[in-house]
């Protein structure tokens, strides 16, 4: 594999067997391909019949201290009994190589997935949020990047405007309609808060229910302001969005210091994962399972509803920031 190689053209069944067993796991049964387009993932069984995950990370995505960084951060979590999935050791180690493929085996955890709607359910998450940031704020990732304007806002905007993956038609439009939405990102960012190690995917998908809720999907951990891993699991209209964010932030303060200034950062933190993402994607794309998966990235169609939710975004920014309903 070239050391350029930023895909998984390689990455062959008796590749990932010939790696596992280079670890001394021999595999029974399985590589059954789980959702990742990011990195590669299967589970599969052991002679012993134990089931486990493997994830191959995407070369040349992070390097190794980043990826051991990650490691550290959710074993820390799993010795404070926080219900987080780390890596397993193996031979002395979590991370192992082979062919120019990095690698990590996991324990397989089933759950149920988690219930936006639930309250009981998001008052768990919300005191696990908490006790992970605790852990968290104890020191700073000194490898991974802190969320800021470049990677999440200028770097992708530079991404999008020279893809040609964007319609011609759109072209001149989004390049307008991004200079305003970087205008108005800029005039409400602030830098005013404390850097701590977060998820900072925090989405729902990332959230396991059994007895409690289990956090899993470390890959984008960074360090950032607490308010990135609460903004995605709201949900609805604002005044709903209110309530939900009132219930996260009252439990939350019970294990852990809120500061309520963050919430100014809720819409611009938005606005910059749209861009993020679309430019994600872009530059994935000569992974053969994107161009199946992102058919819409290139129809004018899209294109212009995208327009119309930046421009709905702006006026979002713009607005006073979300309160909570409570006073604390």
């Amino acid at each position: 594999m070239s050391q350029l190689d930023f895909s998984f053209q390689s990455l062959s069944p008796e590749l990932i067997i010939d790696s596992l067993a280079t670890i001394g796991i021999e595999v029974d049964s399985g590589l059954t391909a789980l959702n990742s387009y990011e990195n590669r993932v299967y589970q599969f069984m052991d002679e012993q019949r134990a089931r486990y995950v493997v994830k191959f990370y995407r070369p040349n995505r992070w390097n190794r201290q980043q990826i051991l960084e990650e490691h550290e951060f959710t074993k820390q979590l799993v010795d404070a009994e926080i219900p987080a999935i780390a890596p397993l050791t193996l031979n002395g180690c979590t991370l192992h190589e082979n062919q120019n493929y990095l690698f990590a085996v996991f324990p397989s955890e089933g759950g149920r997935q988690y219930e936006l709607d639930n309250i009981n359910q998001m008052e768990s998450v919300a005191s696990l949020l908490a006790r992970i940031h605790q852990i968290g704020a104890k020191q700073r990732f000194l490898h991974r990047p802190t969320i800021g304007l470049d990677e999440y806002l200028y770097h992708p905007k530079e991404i999008l405007l020279s893809s040609n993956l964007v319609p011609n038609k759109v072209r001149l439009e989004l390049n307008e309609t991004l200079s305003t939405l970087t205008q108005t990102i800029e005039q409400h960012w602030h830098n005013d808060w404390q850097p701590i190690r977060i998820h900072a995917d925090c989405h729902p998908g990332n959230i396991l229910w059994r007895d409690n809720a289990m956090f899993v999907d470390f890959d984008d951990a960074r360090n950032g302001p607490a308010i990135q891993d609460m903004w995605m699991l709201l949900y609805g209209t604002t005044q709903e969005q209110r309530l939900q964010l009132d219930t996260l932030v009252e439990i939350y303060q019970e294990f852990f210091d809120f500061d309520t200034a963050q919430l100014k950062l809720i819409e611009p933190l938005r606005a910059m994962r749209m861009v993020h993402h679309l430019a994600w994607i872009i530059m994935r794309w000569q992974d053969p399972a994107f161009p199946p998966a992102f058919t819409w990235i290139t129809e004018e169609d899209f294109w212009l509803q995208q327009l119309a939710t930046f421009r709905q975004q702006i006026t979002a920014i713009q607005s006073p920031a979300i309160q909570l309903l409570s006073v604390r």
